[in-house]
């Protein structure tokens, strides 16, 4: 339990940089601090709009974390919101940790651990404003309690009351999935034992009563607050219409056997090539590595047949990717193709400084050049020398695969302190100041955009709305007297953009513009 504080306490401190310098993205982030400006504005806290348009892709639980933090600290800060994330993805680690403990060596335990948290997608969310992570959390939560349960380990009454909060909690963070996964695992689970006639000591009606009073509660909210339209949209729209004929997202069966390569990297290869040489052996012996096996295939089996799909909700199944191989590693003695699988990512690793000293040379990335993003690069570049010398000289995976996820830690730490030279690019947080600036200045009243992208969301910084124009728009005199924030691209590609910012005062910022109109 100690070592699990150290690692998470280690963890934190290595984020920190990037929770402190980090802009919000533009397309979801920086949404979502929107919508709760908007919640606190017009005092709905269950039924959520987006510049004023019904809002009910997601459910309150997550929202309801962002509006605290403004209540608590007054504004929007980002090392305080990333913690909704990192925060439940270490619950994660330390669950899945106390999970195997019992079957799992305490050098395995640490490997399983830092790979799970340096997964890319895995890590990227934990420090992304996501609700994600949140769910992820709560279903790992409900799957670990209802193991118990069929184990008979721990209080019965207890687990009997907390599978269906934590099912809830899921369901409440992100939606449907947050049901289906345990429900659809369970049942798997009980068909695959020959336990199945057991299903109701887990989904009994102590469950079924949490869950239909918790949802009757927040439908009936919903209802009051927000009519029976929006109750349709979210009951609905969202959740069936996304699963059959998606709207948003929409991709192809096989589409999550894709992504998933790139969403493990850098342990892709070693994961998921030890699952399919234990399965193809049969190595999977012991009730805990069938359970994990189980999960993985009615997850990723699941989420396949659902119409929407994106990377990031894969996010239950990570945990597990990576505890089924953590299980079955003490099988596996050297050999060419495992050292394969961790001396590709090591090779990436040492490529790293030559590869951005030449972007660092580049007209386009020479914004890359940052001395924190070389010392980054560095540690990489050295830490990928080191994890193959144990890996091919001393022959010792476990302490390459420590090298290489603590030296990623340690060049996130490093590369962390030189975001705020690329936040004008990655957001609109120095955009919306110098505009800020130049209105206040120039005694100028609004703000109109032109060629950027989901521009709404810019109310967050500029506490007013943002209206975005055509060129026929900027072709009129309505538009005087306002600041007018656009991309340089658009700038480049359009002569009468061009030709209409000729002579006007303006500010490049990043890949953008502000000119006063």
């Amino acid at each position: 339990m100690r070592n699990n504080y150290l690692l998470s306490l280690f963890i934190l401190l290595a984020l920190l940089p990037v929770l402190i310098f980090r802009d919000y993205t533009p397309s979801n982030e920086l949404r979502y601090l929107s919508i709760v400006d908007e919640a606190l504005r017009s005092g709905h806290f269950l039924t959520f709009t987006n510049q004023g348009l019904p809002y009910a892709d997601k459910p309150p639980l997550y929202f309801w974390l962002l509006i605290f933090s403004r209540w608590l600290l007054g504004g929007h800060y980002m090392w305080f919101l990333g913690l909704f994330s990192l925060v439940p993805a270490l619950v994660v680690m330390g669950v899945m940790d106390r999970w195997v403990r019992g079957e799992v060596s305490a050098d395995n335990r640490f490997t399983g651990r830092l790979m799970l948290m340096t997964c890319g997608l895995f890590l990227g969310l934990a420090i992304i404003l996501r609700m994600d992570m949140l769910m992820c959390m709560f279903i790992v939560l409900s799957l670990y309690t209802f193991y118990r349960m069929q184990r008979g380990e721990g209080n019965h009454r207890r687990n009997a009351i907390l599978f269906p909060v934590y099912v809830f909690l899921a369901v409440f963070s992100k939606g449907p999935v947050g049901i289906l996964v345990p429900l659809l695992v369970s049942v798997a689970f009980l068909l695959v034992t020959g336990r199945i006639r057991t299903l109701s000591r887990y989904w009994g009606w102590t469950t079924w009563v949490v869950l239909l009073v918790g949802c009757a509660l927040w439908f009936a909210g919903v209802y009051l607050e927000g009519g029976p339209e929006y109750l349709n949209n979210l009951l609905f729209h969202q959740t069936v219409d996304r699963a059959v004929n998606s709207f948003h997202h929409d991709e192809p069966f096989y589409y999550y056997f894709i992504s998933v390569w790139y969403s493990l990297a850098p342990w892709s290869l070693l994961l998921i090539g030890i699952i399919v040489v234990s399965i193809r052996r049969g190595w999977i012996r012991t009730e805990l590595e069938r359970f994990f096996l189980t999960t993985l295939v009615v997850i990723v089996l699941m989420l396949s047949c659902i119409s929407s799909k994106i990377a990031v909700y894969l996010t239950p199944a990570f945990p597990f990717f990576v505890y089924l191989a953590v299980l079955l590693l003490a099988r596996f003695r050297w050999n060419r193709w495992l050292a394969l699988a961790l001396a590709v990512p090591a090779a990436v690793f040492v490529a790293s400084t030559p590869v951005l000293v030449w972007l660092g040379g580049q007209p386009a990335t020479q914004f890359l050049a940052q001395p924190s993003f070389y010392v980054a690069a560095g540690v990489l570049t050295l830490t990928g020398l080191l994890a193959l010398f144990y890996l091919y000289r001393r022959k010792n995976f476990h302490r390459s695969i420590h090298t290489i996820a603590i030296g990623l830690f340690i060049a996130v730490f490093a590369g962390g302190w030189g975001l705020p030279a690329l936040n004008s690019r990655m957001g609109f947080a120095d955009l919306c100041h110098k505009a800020m600036q130049v209105a206040q200045e120039k005694q100028l009243s609004g703000y109109i955009t032109y060629g950027i992208s989901r521009p709404e969301s810019m109310d967050v910084f500029l506490h007013q709305d943002v209206k975005p124009v055509t060129i026929l728009g900027l072709l009129t005199n309505d538009y005087a007297g306002n600041v007018l924030l656009l991309s340089t691209r658009a700038v480049k590609r359009s002569s009468t953009v061009r030709a209409l910012i000729e002579g006007k005062e303006k500010y490049n910022v990043g890949d953008y513009m502000v000119v006063a109109l």
